[in-house]
């Protein structure tokens, strides 16, 4: 049976109880769990399921086939039985507050230059992303301290975030809804995610997000790099 994914509706369970369904090589599957599975440059919760006196540290967490499987240190708990599962919240809080921040910058490079987006991560380090533009013709350290003070002004705007999902065609017909340089949504999705940024941004997403930017805090561009004849690299950090 496919895992219920908590995470998905709301961002902000960070403790949870669930039952075992199945215990793999890879990995223990739960009936429904808050941690996120890597994906989407997203990566992957981690911290612990506990039951009674013992405890499994969870590692690494990736989605197959509809179920969620929890990498765990040391023999895993048997099957049926029911765990606590808590994240480590001040990891997966940076990641919402980057994985934000990321979408308000994709939108201020949009609007200011009408650039698409050819890429992005979040580093396992949770302290600094990634995003890729194409941007031809355009030297990024020209226009960096303008999208550095642009993208600071709307994430202090403290535009709400909102999280929700629709029919995929009704989704398709929104404007600027695919921001990536390729639609990356798979044929098979029938309904598609969004996350909006209130009066900023509104794109399909399936990662993890505060409900204001004004969680996210300052930014700053840590790096921005030309590669090659396309694509503009900017590198974003919490600023101190």
């Amino acid at each position: 049976m496919a895992t219920h994914e908590l995470f998905y509706f709301d961002a902000y369970v960070r403790d949870f109880e669930a039952r075992v369904e199945a215990v793999r090589p890879d990995g223990v599957v739960l009936d429904q769990s808050a941690f996120y599975p890597r994906g989407g440059g997203q990566p992957s919760d981690r911290g612990e399921l506990s039951a009674g006196s013992s405890a499994w540290p969870v590692t690494s967490v990736v989605r197959r086939a509809g179920e969620i499987v929890h990498t765990v240190e040391g023999a895993p708990p048997d099957v049926g039985a029911v765990v606590h599962g808590a994240l480590d919240w001040d990891y997966r809080y940076r990641l919402m507050r980057l994985h934000t921040a990321l979408h308000a910058l994709s939108q201020v490079v949009w609007r200011g230059w009408g650039a698409d987006v050819t890429g992005s991560n979040i580093y396992d380090t949770a302290d600094r992303a990634r995003m890729d533009f194409a941007l031809e013709h355009t030297r990024i350290n020209d226009i960096r301290d303008a999208i550095e003070s642009h993208l600071n002004a709307e994430l202090a705007a403290a535009h709400d975030v909102r999280v929700y999902d629709l029919p995929r065609a009704e989704a398709l017909q929104m404007p600027d809804l695919i921001r990536t340089h390729i639609n990356l949504v798979p044929e098979h999705v029938a309904r598609i995610r969004i996350t909006e940024i209130v009066g900023l941004d509104r794109q399909a997403d399936g990662g993890t997000h505060v409900a204001n930017t004004r969680e996210v805090g300052r930014i700053a561009i840590v790096n921005a790099e030309n590669k090659g004849r396309l694509n503009r690299r900017l590198e974003i950090a919490f600023a101190p």
